[in-house]
């Protein structure tokens, strides 16, 4: 197990200057659905195919400071016989796992949902920190419609992240507690700002009253954002403003890092409002990104599940990996996202620290 220092410096590595974490840990329906979307079939070799070609992307380690795997890649081997948690090791870039197993219906509470994976965690991490996991993570979802979200559904999601992250602290691993409010519905700015501040207060109750080290944990959640029908939506500014004032109110400076999730946003408008809100600083706690599909998305589209298109991906994912790295300095521009491939490469160095 490792001792609280270990945990800190973990914690501390996974935030460094310009680096973010990839999530990487889509569940099999997950993937499948994306994958059917591409004409790409979910076996079990093309899934440990398309995750080695992530996480062996030349260069990726100075952008990507950690990836979050699904239990099945924890467990493969990449083409070569190596294991992808040594593969990613290797690289320099830290492996975790998503240890929740996904989310069911709040029994007495329509339209709510809360995350099941307790029964027998601690087994599983222990076994997950012998495979080489040094990170884990665990997602709550918080919907906002008429009447929602519920105290009730608060306070479940809270309960259980904290439960999740002394778990994990106990078999050696750095939480990373991710209470996700949704984009999904016609709520205002104001309105999300409102859940996720109250959401976000009732976590860290409960994670103090579990004795959670805060300072060996992470925090991963969403940008305050109007939701994806409001009519009213909020500029960069904005957006900026209100997830900084909302952090501020209900984040503990003991915290060492917040990595905002993408949530479903088109990347290039993930990397855009992210840059807008490293750009404000003086925080207490370091600010970067853990995306899926915000860093996935066009790397996925360009492989479409051939060999041959391994190299562009790559690229793709390079190029999207180094965007965001930018951006949670404050220094992303959007002509880097150019269009003419023969500018990108030039900018995106110039543009560098």
């Amino acid at each position: 197990m490792n001792s609280a220092p270990a945990l800190e410096s973990t914690a501390q590595a996974l935030v460094a200057t310009g680096k973010g974490i990839l999530a990487a840990d889509e569940s099999l329906p997950t993937i499948g659905k994306r994958f059917a979307a591409l004409s790409i079939p979910s076996t079990e070799e093309n899934r440990r195919a398309y995750r080695e070609l992530l996480f062996t992307t030349p260069g990726l380690a100075k952008f990507i400071s950690g990836a979050i795997l699904f239990d099945e890649t924890l467990r493969q081997k990449s083409s070569t016989g190596t294991s992808l948690v040594e593969t990613l090791t290797q690289q320099g870039i830290i492996p975790g796992i998503k240890v929740d197993a996904g989310t069911a219906a709040l029994p007495g509470f329509a339209g709510e949902k809360f995350t099941q994976g307790l029964d027998g965690l601690r087994e599983r991490l222990a076994s997950y920190r012998a495979l080489g996991a040094r990170f884990t993570k665990w997602r709550a979802v918080i919907a906002i419609d008429d009447g929602l979200p519920t105290r009730t559904s608060i306070m479940t999601s809270a309960r259980s992240l904290a439960l999740f992250a002394a778990l994990s602290q106990e078999a050696g691993l750095v939480p990373i507690v991710e209470p996700e409010v949704l984009m999904d519905g016609s709520h205002t700015l104001a309105r999300c700002e409102e859940v996720t501040c109250a959401t976000l207060k009732t976590v860290f109750a409960a994670l103090f009253e579990h004795r959670v080290a805060l300072e060996s944990m992470l925090l991963k959640t969403g940008m305050v954002l109007p939701g994806k029908t409001c009519q009213q939506q909020a500029n960069l500014a904005t957006v900026a403003e209100t997830t900084i004032r909302c952090l501020l109110r209900a984040v503990p400076a003991a915290v060492p890092g917040i990595v905002f999730l993408s949530g479903g946003q088109p990347d290039l408008i993930a990397t855009e409002r992210l840059n807008a809100i490293c750009q404000r600083g003086g925080t207490p706690w370091k600010m970067s990104f853990s995306f899926g599909r915000g860093l996935q998305d066009n790397a996925m589209k360009t492989w479409k599940g051939l060999p041959a298109n391994a190299t562009a991906a790559q690229t793709a994912l390079h190029h999207r990996a180094k965007c965001n790295g930018l951006a949670a300095q404050g220094m992303y521009r959007s002509y880097m996202d150019n269009a003419d491939p023969a500018r990108q490469p030039l900018e995106l160095a110039n543009a560098q620290p």
